[in-house]
């Protein structure tokens, strides 16, 4: 009898320390998986226990002992499952080179500090082993030997088909369980090592056979590298749709329909999809069992390295009423993400195939799917379900609006004929009746001013010859209502309605709109109350302003014949957003934040997918202007949705600010991209608060230079606007008209761009009174005139020689200037050309963010900060609103006080020419006669060369008391004595 030497890989799985609770209760019900060689092992489950030992030995055998030293040994450590009710969890894993494998049994325990999987994992504790190589000889019989010679090798597994088949069973199944489990984004680079083979043939058989229906590896599952926009001397042929933000990979699951075998009437059937913890049904259909829906799961967010795609049918419960169902599973189809295949446009959409699912009941059962890994950039991304924006709600994806196109309705109301001001004797006549027109369209109301008929004459023909313009949005109301109305009689004589979709329609003011008669409906009583003579038309020569003066991004005018050619492309990336601060409450428990972000520039407002549930969002989303004027600005917000959870009440919350930027293009470079973070800071009634920081990408791209030149030498605004000017106030009231229009338009769209932040992008509110903008813009008027206070300074300092040096030189200079006029003029422009071209090279960067001390956040009491945040007419107690109301007449009293001296100024001035002082006038008389004389003799150039030197003289040839001029000057009286 010889003996057969067998080598064997002894595996004593000890104890734990320190696992990671992942049970939901603080514990963790542990099993180890141990892999080597194709081979799996598992040890029994220690329930509730964070130091588990299970001191158990896994024996494995060595098929090929040349090449143990490059295999690897690889346990994972699970929580159970049934413990949780949901798949099991991953709690770390251990890694062990085949050459620090020890050949005794005595070799010493050692604690291996458990790994992550990926740097995203929460792993922690360590794992005690006993690893070592044992030879087991098996004694074989003399004849055997030469039969064994010519027969082939033992199977590999030979030792372990002595185990029962039920151990065989429950490794096939905890290898699938294991396979559906773990808690990581992605797996590991060596994932071929995380999902090993069988450990007996057989079930290496059955796993090529798994693997063979899987798609073919095409590209590798790694993340796209960072795309940042180069200058404008880059090709651009190699600018894609999105390369300002990063690129993010998702997985793309494409559902299209399933094939059964065996049809069953009446029955619904849908698709389930379980990535590790993530798990998402398709909708139930009956006719042809047809979805076709795409699934965009965040790459970095699956915990797990397979796919598994199952079918159910939905059937109803025997002959009952209600509609209770109950589902059976039909097949499943598993995936490994290692080995789906990537794809990035402009490549052709990945073709969906046939899928046999595998089960008990699963015979030619079929499944039409495509899984492929792309980009936010694939076509199939934003009608696709997203992990990262909560799926299918609509209010949380992405969406592009457009404001409606505005027009302005001139209405000109000339005059009235026969108008019935009194209906017979039982009715009271007034002598002298007061008529005014009202004119109404939509919720705009306008009136003319009033005018008295004599109802003595036989005609009642009052005129006005005035205009009401009236904000109108395609598509547009029905009418114009038109109503004349009595004032001393109390009561309307009759109404007009003009049908605004067919009135006439100009570009200038030279086109000729003609006038119409409208007959006027009365009452039961008269149906006939006179007729109206009215001019009406759509202005489409201006520019409906609906944003602040100071934030306007569009310029052009409504009529699409004075469209002009765009000039550039404004290229906006919205990267992502860091260190938010958390809004809302989430279960009550703790603080979370649903951000998105609104971009608007020209009528197109652009609304990011909203990010659930994250402090770090990122949107890496790209979006494009078509750019018609340099000197506009772009305004990007930033809001947190709570629009996406519908109240059972009814109740609508409003979506809170997080914090808004505006860039202003003409501050940009052209052809350069701009990426940077900025804070974001929102104020509240409590004060100033900063929310976080926002990435953006910016790229402004000019198509002619030509053209951007040229459009600084146009006017800002159409023509209309200089050949028609409307008035300041009138400009104010339609452009608040406008902005309720489009709030009220874009708050239908489906879904609602919020009121609120509709308002809050167009600084709605600007015109409501706010001590904090006051005195922030007082400062402002400061700050401008500190510079002409710096230039006084500067030659008061010159006058007093301060440095004689210096002053000696503007001595020289004067007399350059005196001698040479010539040269003053080219000697100025050449000094701001050098001064202001050297200023470029240390010219101020873009700057994105608010200015809090711009704003004057800092130095603004909370009282103040809450009379702006109030409401009009004011909801607060009367004593406060007496305390604000007394501050705000003491600022007006210091307003007042500088107003009227400056008009005293100007009346003194006016006094020395009227004859108001006669003697003071007589004197500057006097004066004048002799200043002619003398100017008649002294050469000028001498003049202006004394009066310079005199002005220079040194302190000690100077007086301490004002000069004769303004003494003079301050004598002349005003008319601030005259006013009570």
């Amino acid at each position: 009898m010889a003996d057969i030497s067998n080598r064997k890989l002894i595996v004593e799985v000890c104890n734990a320390k320190n696992l990671m609770p992942k049970d939901g209760q603080g514990t963790a019900s542990t099993y180890a998986i141990v892999d080597f060689d194709g081979q799996r092992r598992r040890t029994k489950t220690i329930f509730r226990d964070l130091n588990p030992r299970w001191d158990e030995k896994l024996e494995f055998s060595v098929l090929d002992a040349e090449s143990l030293a490059a295999k690897t040994l690889e346990l994972n450590l699970y929580n159970d499952k049934k413990t949780t009710g949901k798949r099991s969890t991953f709690l770390g894993k251990v890694k062990i080179n085949g050459t620090s494998f020890s050949t005794s049994e005595t070799t010493d325990l050692v604690y291996y500090p458990l790994e992550k999987r990926s740097v995203f994992s929460q792993i922690k504790g360590e794992i005690g082993l006993k690893v070592w190589l044992e030879e087991d000889k098996i004694p074989q019989p003399p004849e055997e030997q030469k039969s064994s010679e010519a027969a082939p090798p033992p199977p590999p597994a030979a030792a372990e088909e002595k185990q029962p088949e039920k151990e065989e069973n429950r490794a096939n199944e905890e290898k699938k369980e294991v396979e559906k489990s773990g808690e990581e984004n992605k797996p590991p680079e060596d994932s071929k090592t995380e999902e090993p083979p069988a450990p007996a043939v057989v079930q290496a058989e059955e796993e090529k056979a798994v693997v063979a229906r899987k798609c073919p590896t095409l590209g590798s599952s790694e993340s796209e590298p960072r795309y940042h926009g180069g200058g404008g001397g880059g090709d651009r042929r190699r600018r894609s749709a999105y390369d300002l933000v990063d690129r993010m990979s998702f997985l793309f699951v494409r559902v299209v329909k399933f094939k059964q075998s065996k049809p069953e009437p009446n029955s619904l059937a849908h698709a389930k999809l379980v990535i590790g913890t993530h798990s998402i049904k398709t909708k139930s259909k009956a006719e042809n069992k047809e979805w076709d829906q795409v699934f965009a799961f965040e790459k970095e967010g699956l915990n797990s390295a397979s796919l598994e795609v199952s079918v159910w049918i939905d059937k109803k419960k025997g002959a009952t009423d209600d509609n209770s169902t109950e589902s059976s599973n039909m097949g499943n189809v598993t995936f490994d993400l290692t080995e789906v295949p990537k794809r990035v446009p402009p490549d052709s959409p990945l073709a969906p195939q046939w899928y046999t699912l595998d089960g008990k009941d699963s015979q030619g059962n079929d499944v039409m799917l495509a899984v492929w890994i792309g980009t936010q950039a694939d076509e199939a991304f934003q009608e696709a379900w997203q992990s990262d924006s909560g799926g299918f709600i609509p209010e949380t994806r992405a969406k592009v609006y457009l404001s409606p196109k505005l027009w302005y309705l001139r209405l000109t109301v000339i005059q009235t004929q026969d108008l019935q001001l009194g209906s017979g004797a039982t009715e009271p006549k007034f002598k002298n009746p007061e008529l005014y027109v009202r004119a109404q369209l939509g919720a705009q109301l306008f009136k003319t001013s009033r005018a008295m008929v004599d109802s003595s004459s036989f005609s009642s023909n009052p005129t006005w010859n005035e205009d009401l313009i009236f904000v109108a949005a395609e598509p547009f109301e029905p009418f114009l209502v038109v109503t004349v109305e009595d004032v001393t009689n109390g009561r309307a004589l009759g109404h007009a309605k003009i049908h605004v979709a067919s009135v006439d329609r100009r570009t200038d003011d030279t086109s000729e709109v003609r006038s119409r008669w409208f007959n006027l409906v009365g009452d039961e009583n008269k149906p006939y109350g006179g007729r109206i003579h009215v001019r009406v038309c759509l202005e489409g020569g201006y520019h409906v302003l609906d944003e602040a003066a100071h934030v306007t991004s569009d310029m052009r005018a409504t009529a699409k014949q004075l469209a002009k050619a765009p000039i550039g492309l404004l290229e906006v990336g919205i990267r992502g957003a860091t260190n938010l601060l958390p809004v809302k409450t989430k279960d009550g428990t703790r603080g979370t934040t649903d951000a998105y972000v609104v971009a608007k520039y020209g009528p197109k407002w652009v609304r990011t997918r909203t990010i659930l549930d994250r402090f770090n969002p990122q949107w890496n989303e790209q979006y494009a202007w078509d750019v018609y004027d340099p000197c506009t600005v772009l305004t990007i917000g930033v809001f947190n949705n709570v629009r996406y959870k519908h109240d059972e009440a009814g109740k609508q919350e409003k979506d809170a600010r997080i914090g808004k930027l505006r860039v202003k293009l003409s501050t940009l470079d052209v052809n350069r991209v701009y990426t940077d973070s900025y804070s974001l800071t929102v104020l509240l009634p409590g004060g100033a608060k900063k929310m976080g920081e926002i990435e953006i990408a910016l790229r402004f791209t000019c198509s002619s230079w030509l053209s951007l030149i040229q459009a600084y030498a146009s006017p800002m605004l159409p023509r209309m606007h200089y050949v028609c000017p409307l008035g300041l106030a009138q400009q104010d009231i339609l452009r608040h008209a406008a902005m309720r229009i489009v709030t009220a338009r874009l708050a239908r769209s489906e879904p609602a761009l919020g009121h609120e932040v509709v308002q809050f992008m167009l600084d709605s509110d600007t015109h409501v009174w706010s001590m904090r903008r006051s005195k922030s813009n007082w400062f402002r008027i400061v700050s401008c005139l500190s510079k002409a206070a710096a230039f006084a300074k500067w030659l008061d300092e010159i006058r007093g020689w301060v440095h004689p040096p210096i002053t000696v030189m503007v001595h020289v200079l004067l007399a350059a200037i005196v001698f040479f006029p010539h040269l003053v003029l080219s000697t100025m422009f050449m000094y701001a050309f050098l001064i202001i071209g050297l200023r470029f090279r240390h010219r101020q960067r873009v700057s994105l963010h608010m200015d809090s001390r711009l704003s004057y956040i800092d130095a603004v009491g909370s009282d103040e900060l809450d009379e702006e945040f109030d409401g009009f007419p004011s909801t607060r107690s009367p004593d406060q609103v007496r305390i604000r109301y007394d501050r705000l007449r003491a600022l007006a009293g210091r307003a007042q006080m500088l107003l009227g001296d400056v008009a005293a100024q100007g009346e003194r001035l006016e006094a020395l020419f009227n004859w108001k002082d006669p003697r003071a006038t007589g004197i500057f008389v006097v004066v004048c006669l002799l200043a002619s004389l003398v100017f008649y003799v002294v050469p000028f150039k001498a003049f202006v060369l004394g009066s310079g030197f005199y002005y220079l003289r040194h302190p000690r040839f100077r007086d301490d008391m004002p000069p004769v001029t303004i003494n003079f000057f301050r004598r002349l009286p005003s008319s601030s004595h005259q006013i009570l």
